[in-house]
């Protein structure tokens, strides 16, 4: 393996000019989403990392999906009780962001955590696979456990008419506070455009790279 000083990449596919940008940022996301969803590198344009603040003081990243989102929130389902569920429970504000090599764009979004009512957590429920509703259900996540069999055991064990909802499982609403469009350019001097919300207004800047 080489040394990792010696990687070299040129970035060259985009821009971002302040003249060409939208007031808001969910004009622009939705268009550099979709062009992550077209492209054929990219095989889960959705996958996002969520940053917390764990209950030990530590930051923590892992990668979710992301279902879907508006010009007010992101949103993503997960078990309640999970390190990222507790975490998010005692600390709200997390860090989102995603990141397309195949486009030279990163996106990150700060903001806090809400979890979704009980009636959108269901619709989302029971659109999953049968398997994945079970999975749900079996797998008390984040917890230490003796085997996989142990896992695949309880799925085995579950009949489809025991299927309902977990009350631990559901979804929550990131409501961006900050989003910062990352786009690549030629020697290191990339494109980093920042929108902030103040008030009810979002403040565009440009930041040095």
């Amino acid at each position: 393996m080489k040394e990792l000083h010696d990687y070299r990449k040129s970035y060259q596919k985009g821009v971002l000019d302040e003249s060409d940008l939208p007031i808001h940022w969910f004009a622009l996301f939705t268009d550099w989403f979709e062009q992550a969803d077209q492209s054929e590198q990219i095989e889960e344009a959705n996958a996002m990392h969520i940053s917390t603040l764990g209950l030990d003081g530590y930051p923590k990243s892992r990668v979710v999906l992301l279902k879907s989102f508006s010009a007010t929130s992101l949103i993503f389902f997960t078990n309640y009780h999970s390190e990222k569920g507790r975490a998010i429970a005692r600390h709200n504000k997390v860090g989102v962001s995603f990141f397309w090599p195949a486009l030279e764009k990163q996106v990150i979004f700060q903001g806090t955590a809400e979890k979704l009512p009980a009636e959108a957590s269901d619709r989302y429920f029971y659109s999953r696979p049968v398997g994945s509703q079970k999975g749900a259900i079996v797998s008390n996540q984040s917890s230490v456990i003796a085997s996989r069999e142990q896992l695949i055991e309880a799925l085995d064990r579950l009949e489809d008419k025991a299927i309902k909802r977990p009350d631990h499982w559901g979804g929550y609403a990131v409501e961006p506070l900050s989003v910062e469009f990352w786009q690549g350019r030629e020697n290191r001097l990339h494109d980093r455009i920042r929108y902030q919300k103040v008030n009810d207004n979002w403040i565009l800047e440009r930041l040095a790279p």
